[in-house]
This record gives structure tokens, C-alpha cells and sequence, in this order.
């Protein structure tokens, strides 16, 4: 499969999009892609890790390597096809880990190697060369892998990696990658839950804790005292009235407040119009050690009915002034920065919001149907949004509010980890 690159003036196809007057387009890089009509292969564009300088863009049918030294002029680096579908990435040194959700069928490849028919799991990357990374391992699971979070273990030169399922399969499951030898990466244990785990977020530092969203909620669990990064310690399980797909969490980076999403409609139905209950276009706050409900945040802006829309991939802004600031990717209502300082009265103070993609037909959002577009993930990095749209490949954004001030510079990120925490 061949991938249409194209590398377009700053800006490009988001000026006049609707929004707010702090968030401003910089760069683009244009690849075309859809799941129904099958442009670009059907290579739809999804999560995003970063590495210094270099972003690592998943996609249904491989990753992306992106050069963003110049957020206004973000390049093309490389592209390695591995064709199970989701395609979530933790990076770490030299090493890439890329989710494999679907059993593989007849003739599946990842690499350019045979994948066994049947498998799921997580595929094992050198990414040394970044114009050609090289697979080197796998790690087959009961579940395969919908999303993966980095946890590295600097002490014990590993990343350990917390593969979530969703479904049917409860729990976490942990898995050692040598930074050494990557090739000899391996399962250890599953953490056991009382829900699938969609997804985990993990904050080290003076917090050391985890939580992964699911189901009815989310669960959390310590990673000290008796509880450890290869067998975390359960503390509760909070269930949020309205969530049937619990979806994402993270924290504040004072580890004090726990974010919470959820993905009614599984992402692929209307969820946010102004009719929609407002549980179905909400991220909830948490007081992170004991699960209490602190508030709640609902999208202000009404989508249409061809919009598939619900609050999807999100960090918190690491700034050391107190301000809680969130930044998500909501599909086609696009991207929103909230500030949640106080958690009981969050606000939105910008936004990118793009018109309706005009609907193909097909079986979501019902009526006409709509297309699966939008944006899959927002996160801040090194004061710029990067933000992946599914459709199209990658936007980068400049927020110019002063909430922001003084937000620290990061060398790598993975947006589900948090390595320290800031007073």
C-alpha cells in the first residue's frame, strides 16, 4: 500500500475552520484516509507517542514517523506497515511498542513478516533507524492489545508495558521489554480488575499510581509501599452513572485529580448533539486517592447528527502554577482546552471545531450515516497540540492563553504516562 504524503503550508485546511481565536493552526501533514471509502488503503490515522523531536503516529495499518523540530513545518519520516488494525504506539529509547487488536487473518503481515494466523498481542520494534525501524519481537496475548501504556522501569534497564483487551478479558496485562534486547520481550502476569481495561493511565514520581477506564468506570490501583510496577496494589473501583464504555483516564500532574472519559456509541455514533444526555459528551473529575466525584465538563458546542462525536484522547498540560489545564480530541467536534482548576466548574477557552464531513452513507450516526472522522487524539507536547485526525494525518495547533505559561518542556512523552509529578 502506497500513502498519499503530502506536506502542506502551515495551516492549510484550518484557517477558516470554526473556533477560537487562541488556537491557531500551524502545520499539516495531509494523508488522506477512510475506513468506508477506502482512501489511503483504509489506513486510518490514530494515536500519537513522542520521542525529542519525532512523533510516532499509529495508524490501522502500520505507524508513521513524523519530524516536528518545526511544528509549522511538520515532515514525513517513514512509514512501516503491520496490518492489525487499531495500531496504539508507546515509544522509549530505541524501542516502539505497537498494539495488535483483531486475531490476524490469512496472509496478515507486519514488517514484511508472515503473522501467524490467529495472533494478537503487541509487536516489538527497533526504531534506532528511523527511516527504517525493524521488527524484532512479539508478544502474543489472550486479547490481544486495543491500547498499550508505557511504564519504564529505569532501574531495572526495562519497559514494562500494560496492554488493555477491552474486553472480554478483565484486567491489565503486563509485559517486560528488555531496552537491551528487545527481541526478548515477554508476558509476565495479568493485574486482575473488576472491568475490561480500555485504557491505563500511570503517573510515577511522588504519586505512583494507576487507572484504567472501563465499563461502568475505572479502577486504580497504587504502584508503592505494598504494591509494585509489575504487581500494583488494588485501592478501588469507582462505577460513574450515564458510562457504559468507560475509555480513557489520567491525572493531574499533582497526582491529585483523577480525568475520566468515556466513549458512548463506541465512537462511531452522534453522541454530542444537543438532545445527547450530557453524561455522553462529558469528561469527570476525580479526587485521585479515594475515587470521590469532584465535577464534571460537558462539551458546550451541540454537534449535528452526522458527526460521530464523544470526549476521546486527552492529556493534562504540565504546567508547575497550580492550573489544571486538559487538552482532548473529541472526533468531529475536534479539539477542545479546558481548564479545570477548579474541577467544579471546569470551562472550555478554546477550541478547533471543523464543519460536518459530508456523510457517505453507511451504517453510523444513523439518518444518512456519517463518516468515521474527526480527530482521535489531542495532546499537548512541548507547547504545541498535535492532534490526529483520522481522515487527514496530522494538525499541529498553537494555544496563545496564558493558562499555559510556564508549562514545562518534555523530552519524550507518552501521553497515558506521567514519569514525575509536579507540587
Amino acid at each position: 500500500m502506497a500513502a498519499l504524503v503530502v506536506a502542506s503550508p502551515a495551516g492549510a485546511g484550518h484557517d477558516d475552520d470554526p473556533g477560537s481565536g487562541n488556537l491557531h493552526p500551524m502545520g499539516h501533514i495531509e494523508e488522506p484516509a477512510s475506513l468506508l471509502t477506502g482512501a489511503g488503503g483504509g489506513n486510518i490515522h490514530t494515536d500519537i507517542a513522542f520521542w525529542g523531536k519525532h512523533a510516532f503516529q499509529g495508524s490501522w495499518l502500520g505507524f508513521n514517523i513524523r519530524d516536528v523540530s518545526a511544528p509549522g513545518n511538520p515532515k514525513h519520516v517513514s512509514f512501516t506497515s503491520c496490518t492489525g488494525n487499531q495500531g496504539d504506539v508507546v515509544v522509549f529509547e530505541n524501542v516502539l511498542v505497537r498494539s495488535w487488536n483483531s486475531p490476524a487473518g490469512i496472509g496478515a503481515t507486519c514488517d514484511g513478516e508472515s503473522v501467524p494466523e490467529g495472533f494478537e498481542g503487541l509487536h516489538v520494534f527497533d526504531i534506532s533507524d528511523l527511516d527504517d525501524p525493524v521488527l524484532v519481537g512479539s508478544v502474543e496475548l489472550e486479547c490481544g492489545s486495543h491500547t498499550a501504556t508505557a511504564v519504564p522501569d529505569v532501574a531495572n534497564d526495562r519497559l514494562l508495558v500494560y496492554s488493555n483487551s477491552s474486553g472480554p478479558c478483565l484486567g491489565i496485562d503486563i509485559v517486560d521489554v528488555p531496552l537491551g534486547n528487545p527481541a526478548a520481550a515477554a508476558f509476565i502476569r495479568t493485574e486482575p480488575a473488576d472491568r475490561d481495561c480500555h485504557d491505563t493511565g500511570v503517573i510515577l514520581g511522588d504519586a505512583m499510581m494507576a487507572a484504567c477506564a472501563g465499563d461502568d468506570g475505572y479502577a486504580a490501583w497504587t504502584l508503592t509501599g505494598t504494591g509494585s510496577l509489575v504487581d500494583p496494589d488494588f485501592l478501588y473501583s469507582t462505577t460513574i452513572p450515564g458510562v457504559g464504555i468507560g475509555h480513557g483516564a489520567s491525572f493531574t500532574w499533582d497526582g491529585e485529580v483523577l480525568v475520566f472519559v468515556h466513549e458512548p456509541g463506541g465512537g462511531v455514533q452522534a453522541n454530542c448533539q444537543a438532545s445527547s444526555p450530557d453524561a455522553d459528551k462529558s469528561a469527570f473529575f476525580f479526587d485521585a486517592a479515594t475515587g470521590a466525584q469532584l465535577g464534571t465538563w460537558v462539551l458546550p458546542r451541540p454537534q449535528s447528527d452526522i458527526e460521530n462525536c464523544t470526549i476521546h484522547n486527552f492529556n493534562v498540560v504540565p504546567v508547575p502554577n497550580g492550573n489544571y489545564i486538559l487538552v482532548s480530541g473529541n472526533y468531529q467536534s475536534g479539539t477542545s482546552v479546558v481548564d479545570f482548576s477548579d474541577p467544579a466548574n471546569a470551562v472550555e477557552i478554546a477550541f478547533s471545531d471543523p464543519p460536518p464531513i459530508p456523510p457517505p452513507g453507511g451504517p453510523f450516526c444513523g439518518g444518512l450515516g456519517c463518516e468515521i472522522g474527526g480527530v482521535w487524539s489531542s495532546y499537548w507536547y512541548n507547547n504545541f497540540i498535535y492532534e490526529t485526525n483520522i481522515t487527514e494525518g496530522l494538525n499541529v495547533f498553537r494555544f496563545s492563553g496564558n493558562e499555559t505559561a510556564g508549562a514545562l518542556r518534555l523530552d519524550h512523552l507518552n501521553p497515558q504516562t506521567q514519569m514525575f509529578t509536579i507540587d
